[in-house]
């Protein structure tokens, strides 16, 4: 078994070194992970200026991009081999909801399942690494349980988010779909120092759609979201309506 490890945190980020310690024992790991912390650059390539990729003291190569980057590098640059798995995590705070379309922890698991690559991302529901150890484990045995018995043929893309609670660990897991945010807050305008107006992007705004079966619900519950994933964005359900309007405008 061949595993690459990346995150959105950043190469020193505790969330990295949790889930490498984690996977010890299952096979060879490779981390690739951003220099500095790209929360929020969700599946951004960098086209337009090169990239370097270090290594560090202890053996975790850091790249001068995004998540997206990092993973694109990793299978793409022939600096290692082709991984059986990819694993982006544990971020700090969780990834739900719209929130996944932003997050950075899911675009690098993404990458991985563009290259044809089973691949999960791992989150923590709060902020401040409370019961990382915890959340470790937890992601230890969810790999593990693919592993032994993969749920479908092919490639998959997980979303999990493990409570920060010391008891997540004997939580059960349930599968849930994505739920839904209100729109974010407004921009925070500020004044640098020379006088000149900045602003910083707004918080996340509040759950809208905490319903049964959504991501929000399982983890207020103390339960383990394990969401699946897919890439494609078409509307299928709206389909027929399109092609009814344009067969009207020819």
């Amino acid at each position: 078994m061949h595993i690459l490890i990346a995150n959105d945190d950043g190469y020193l980020a505790p969330g990295l070194q949790a889930l490498v310690d984690a996977c010890q024992g299952l096979g060879t790991i490779d981390v690739f992970a951003p220099e500095r912390n790209a929360s929020g650059t969700s599946n951004s390539l960098t086209l337009h200026q090169p990239l370097s990729v270090h290594t560090a003291a202890n053996g975790f190569r850091f790249v001068t991009g995004t998540p997206s980057d990092s993973v694109h590098l990793a299978l793409t640059s022939g600096l290692i081999a082709k991984p059986d798995l990819v694993l982006s995590g544990i971020n700090n705070g969780a990834n739900m909801g719209d929130d996944t379309l932003y997050s950075g922890t899911v675009a690098a698991a993404t990458e991985g399942y563009l290259f044809g690559i089973p691949s999960i991302a791992f989150s923590l529901t709060d902020k401040g690494w409370a019961h990382l150890d915890v959340a470790a484990r937890v992601a230890r045995r969810v790999v593990e349980a693919v592993l032994a018995n993969p749920p479908q043929q092919g490639h998959f893309l997980l979303n999990v988010n493990i409570p920060a609670d010391a008891k997540a660990e004997s939580a059960p897991w349930r599968t849930t779909r994505l739920g839904r945010r209100h729109a974010s807050f407004p921009a925070i305008a500020q004044t640098n120092p020379r006088g000149e107006p900045i602003y910083w992007i707004g918080p996340a705004g509040e759950a809208r759609d905490v319903g049964e079966g959504t991501d929000f619900e399982a983890t207020r519950q103390g339960l383990v979201s394990i969401t699946p994933l897919q890439v494609d964005m078409t509307h299928h359900a709206a389909l027929p309506q399109w092609q009814t309007w344009v067969g009207q405008q020819q």
